[in-house]
């Protein structure tokens, strides 16, 4: 393998940059260039130069130095199995394009192995657009099986529920959860994971190869609150209480500990298991996400982690 030169390093990093913001994240060339501080024919030739270096094929191929030290740093930091950083969009540093491309590619790595894998799935916008990614795949010896419920109190279904919609791109068996997120009473919890198919699926869940969560933060903005699974007091009272974050609905601290609170003694969720061997994957970037995947981190609740470039530098900057 021929060793380039540090001039060649960054001048492919550059195209691999250019390629990515213009194949990926949609912006023109115009765009580019203003966005790096360069001229519209220095940006043609960057984009140009990653498709003829066939750095840009769908998705982006090529590993930016920054990005890929930003990985490492977080990795060893919290001794994650796996880091993937994707490039952020200088314009909008908290932008999730990229992560929907980078955690498809992870979930088609494990569709294409020749073994049978069953893998668990949460639910959340930046995991639908993950499936939506998804090449269209021919995979019945594998199983997807749902972590958790995507029913409101009201009976309504959040739309960013993933596994039926996976199972029908991938031709997989799959294993949905006929649950409300949060039950009214734990009473009625109990009663629903009693049911032989629910345990059996939370059976599965908890012994899936590989697992895949979005995390939620807790803010004005919150999934939960949005999607109507809890009341504004409720929220308020998480927050009080120290809440930053949930992953498939438990709620956790700065630290990565699951609050004794309501929500969490009711939340029929499969829980996630402390330092599990087979990978767990959390997907996630954003500022006000940035403590939420601090805390996730921290709980060893997950051991993976593919985020952007901006919030990758964010999480290294706290103690």
């Amino acid at each position: 393998m021929v060793k380039l030169s540090n001039a060649e390093n960054r001048r492919l990093d550059d195209a691999a940059r250019a390629g990515w913001m213009y194949y990926v994240a949609g912006n023109t060339q115009d765009e580019i260039a203003k966005k790096l501080g360069v001229s519209r024919q220095s940006a043609q030739r960057m984009v140009a130069l990653s498709v003829s270096e066939k750095l840009v094929k769908v998705r982006l191929d090529h590993p930016i130095a920054k990005c890929m030290d930003l990985a490492d740093k977080i990795a060893n930091r919290f001794g994650l199995q796996t880091c993937e950083v994707v490039p952020s969009d200088p314009s909008d540093p908290s932008s999730t394009v990229g992560l929907a491309q980078a955690g498809a590619n992870e979930i088609e790595r494990h569709l294409k192995s020749s073994q049978p894998k069953t893998l668990a799935m949460g639910t959340g916008r930046v995991l639908r657009a993950c499936v939506d990614e998804l090449a269209p795949l021919n995979c019945p010896e594998h199983k997807v099986v749902a972590l958790l419920g995507n029913m409101a109190s009201d009976g309504s279904a959040s739309p960013y529920d993933v596994v039926v919609r996976m199972a029908e791109r991938v031709n997989a068996k799959h294993y949905p959860m006929p649950l409300p997120v949060l039950p009214e009473t734990v009473k009625a919890k109990n009663q629903l994971h009693a049911m032989p198919h629910i345990s059996q699926n939370m059976q599965l869940a908890q012994q899936a190869d590989v697992t895949f969560v979005g995390v939620g933060n807790l803010g004005t903005n919150s999934p939960l609150h949005l999607d109507g699974f809890v009341t504004p007091s409720e929220l308020e009272e998480l927050q009080s209480g120290g809440a930053v974050g949930e992953m498939i609905s438990w709620v956790f601290d700065k630290n990565g500990q699951l609050l004794d609170c309501a929500i969490n003694q009711r939340v029929a969720s499969t829980p996630l298991l402390v330092a599990s061997e087979n990978p767990v994957f959390a997907l996630a970037a954003g500022e006000e996400k940035v403590y939420a995947i601090l805390g996730a981190l921290r709980s060893k609740l997950v051991n993976s982690l593919i985020t952007n470039e901006y919030t990758a530098e964010r999480i290294l900057s706290i103690d």
